[in-house]
């Protein structure tokens, strides 16, 4: 069994009244999480928060920072908490800032990204959320790990997934809706890292409230809602959802009962 540690990696903020309808006028702050498992030599990050600032990403990323303004603190990337060279895989569970920004740091792990991640990768758009200078600009030297459409195999779920390992320990998760190629992780078959499919837990189940704006930024809006029903189908069969946008505690196995 290995264990699974989560690090907030700079934050950002947003109105609540903005993102959902009858919500209070207040605004939340939302981690950019990153979460850690460690398996004998395996070490997986899903995900690298927020890159550092100055942003070298034009038009757009102060755009993307009026809207959403980035918190990123000194020793708050994902690179000034974990040792880069320590580490074997990157999944990607998608590109936009909050989950790319450490992504330069790791260029000798292996990159784990699903087949509509890798062609937003070659040709990011800004209607996407993807903001090309966060991005590597050269070929990695490590290698990159492409995961197809047709290898999602239905689980006992009712979510779309693939064994990454063959060992039952780190299963690839299905979540479209909120981004092209969107995926989460289950992990160990006990907790299921569930990335951008929700804002956080409190806020899963409650699509229908989300006003017009975000509601239009999200890849299929309709799939989103389909996710998230299959996501507290999965919380009632016991097991344990963790949004990358809610507080978690750090240095704590998130694994241990």
């Amino acid at each position: 069994m290995g264990s699974l540690r989560a690090f907030a990696c700079g934050t950002t903020s947003h109105g609540m009244h903005q993102l959902l309808r009858g919500a209070a006028r207040e605004r939340r702050v939302f981690p950019a999480g990153v979460f850690l498992y460690e398996s004998g030599v395996r070490r997986v990050l899903f995900d690298t928060g927020y890159a550092a600032h100055p942003w070298k990403t034009g038009a757009a990323g102060w755009a993307y920072r009026r809207l959403l303004p980035p918190d990123v603190p000194p020793g708050s990337t994902i690179a000034a908490q974990v040792d880069p060279a320590t580490i074997t895989h990157v999944v990607l569970s998608h590109l936009h800032p909050d989950h790319v920004g450490g992504l330069r740091s790791f260029p000798d792990a292996t990159l784990v990204v699903t087949e509509a991640v890798r062609r937003a990768m070659q040709g990011p758009r800004i209607r996407d959320g993807v903001l090309r200078g966060l991005l590597p600009t050269t070929p990695r030297p490590g290698s990159v790990q492409v995961v197809p459409r047709s290898a999602f195999r239905a689980g006992p779920l009712g979510l779309g997934t693939v064994d990454l390992f063959d060992d039952g320990s780190w299963q690839l998760v299905d979540l479209p809706g909120h981004a092209d190629g969107h995926v989460g992780a289950l992990v160990e078959d006990r907790v299921l890292l569930a990335g951008d499919a929700a804002w956080g837990r409190d806020l899963l189940g409650q699509e229908h409230r989300i006003r017009a704006v975000p509601r239009a930024v999200a890849h299929d809006a309709d799939a989103q809602a389909r996710t998230a029903q299959a996501l507290l189908d999965a919380e009632r069969s016991g097991v344990r959802l963790l949004f990358s946008h809610d507080p978690h505690p750090t240095d704590v196995d998130l694994l241990a009962p």
